[in-house]
Parts: C-alpha cells; structure tokens; sequence
C-alpha cells in the first residue's frame, strides 16, 4: 500500500469509527495495530482488543455521566472512610451493602445518627458504585426534593416528576429530619415511598430514631404509614459516637495548646 493509499484509508477509517461512535478504538487502534504486528496476534486476538478497549471506554463514560447526572454534593468512597472512627459500625456490612444486591431486591437503606458520623459519605459512596455498574442515581437533600415535588403538584407537572423519578434506580434522600411537613407535603411524600414500593430502592439519612418521626409528620398516624412501607424490606443502619467534623476541631485545639 502506498502513502497515498495508507493515509486515504486511515481517513475513512477514522471517519467511519466516529460515525459509529466509537470513539476508543478510534483513539487506539493504530497502536493496536502495532501491537498486533510485533507480537503476531491473529486477526481474532485483534479485534477482541479492539472491543474490550471500546467496551472499557463506554463503561467509564457511562460512569462519568451517571456521577454527573447524580448531583453528588462531594464524591467520596468506601475506601477513605475511617471506619475506625466508629467502632460500633459493622463494616462488614457496610461492605455488603456496597456490592449493590439490595438494589437488585428493590430493598431500602436507613442510615440513622447525629450530625457528622458519616452518614452521607457512606451513603454517596454506594451510590458512586451504583454508577459505575450503569445505574441512574438522584441524591438530594429531603427539603429540596418535597419542596420540587410541592411545586410540580403546584403547577400542574407531578405527574411528569413522579414519571421522572420512576426511572431512578436509586433514589438518595438525604438529611430527613430537619424540617417538618405539612399534610399537603406529607402527602407528596407518602405518595413518592408507595410509588417506589417494592419497584426500586432508596437510601435514607435521617438524624431522627424511627420512634421520633412523629416529629417530622403531622402525626403518629401518617408517620407509621410511611414507615408501614419504608422500613419493610429495608436496612436500617445505626451510627452513634462523635461528629468528624467535632474530631476536626478536638484535634487543632490539642494542636495549638
């Protein structure tokens, strides 16, 4: 093949490859081609590179845009959580929880504890890894999303958010507890656990025991309806002991006497 030739078929291999979208064999396959020849790979061995680099591209981007499409307030994962910190936390289940099998039984998670023991960071690190197995995730505070969900059933798009919603695979609802609803708001919210029941999956932070949501309702009645369905198929995890964000403080004061 002359230069002439060589390069006109690069061109349309290029051309071609992004038409297709694929993006990483195009980016790759010239050193895939070099590779092939020094090591004398058969055309089969070839072109297996070829589609696991463009399988491994895709499932990065894939991640990228569900971490993005998730509104994440930090990223952060299992691995720089300091489970030492919390002795009583069962980190075995922790991990367990992390390999995703709840979402696969449509089953909850109840983070419950004070302020700053890690009850979002654990939560925002398996949502991460439901991102990365291509699962869409939502991660909003609870105020924010009954207040979104107030203002759809407003103007008239609740049924177009709940539509919205449904397609969550999993749904983190963070810091519930620090607000109380009114019985228009507690509604909304009843509706959005009975639209997710036994459908899809959920994780909750709360600072609340689930013998003091009566707080957050307008009563004892309607927060035993929600839980009726939240707490059933669900893990409900316990964090007690001081805040990381009080260890923080504790430790510069030990510093500067």
């Amino acid at each position: 093949m002359n230069e002439k030739t060589r390069i006109n078929t690069d061109m349309y291999i290029d051309k071609m490859l992004k038409n297709f979208r694929l993006l990483d064999i195009q980016k790759h396959y010239q050193d895939q081609i070099q590779l092939a020849i020094e090591k004398d790979l058969s055309y089969r061995d070839f072109l297996v590179n070829l589609l696991r680099i463009e399988e491994a591209g895709k499932k990065e981007r894939l991640k990228e845009r569900n971490i993005k499409a998730a509104h994440f307030e930090n990223i952060k994962t299992l691995e720089n959580f300091d489970f030492n910190f919390h002795k009583n936390l069962n980190k075995q289940k922790i991990k367990d929880l992390a390999t995703l099998s709840f979402l696969e039984k449509k089953e909850n998670i109840i983070f419950i504890g004070p302020p700053g023991v890690g009850k979002s960071h654990i939560a925002t690190s398996i949502g991460i890894k439901a991102c990365e197995i291509g699962k869409k995730v939502l991660y909003v505070t609870a105020s924010e999303l009954i207040d979104e969900l107030f203002e759809a059933y407003k103007n008239g798009t609740f049924k177009i958010k709940f539509k919205k919603l449904s397609k969550i695979d999993l749904l983190i609802i963070d810091e519930l507890g620090y607000f109380k609803m009114d019985k228009e708001k507690e509604s909304i919210f009843f509706q959005l656990i009975r639209h997710r029941y036994e459908k899809s999956s959920l994780i909750i932070t709360t600072n609340l025991p689930l013998g003091k949501w009566d707080e957050i309702f307008t009563s004892k009645l309607a927060a035993t309806a929600v839980l009726d369905r939240l707490v059933h198929h669900s893990h409900i995890i316990s964090i007690t002991g001081d805040s990381y964000r009080v260890k923080g403080v504790k430790t510069c004061e030990k510093i500067v006497n």
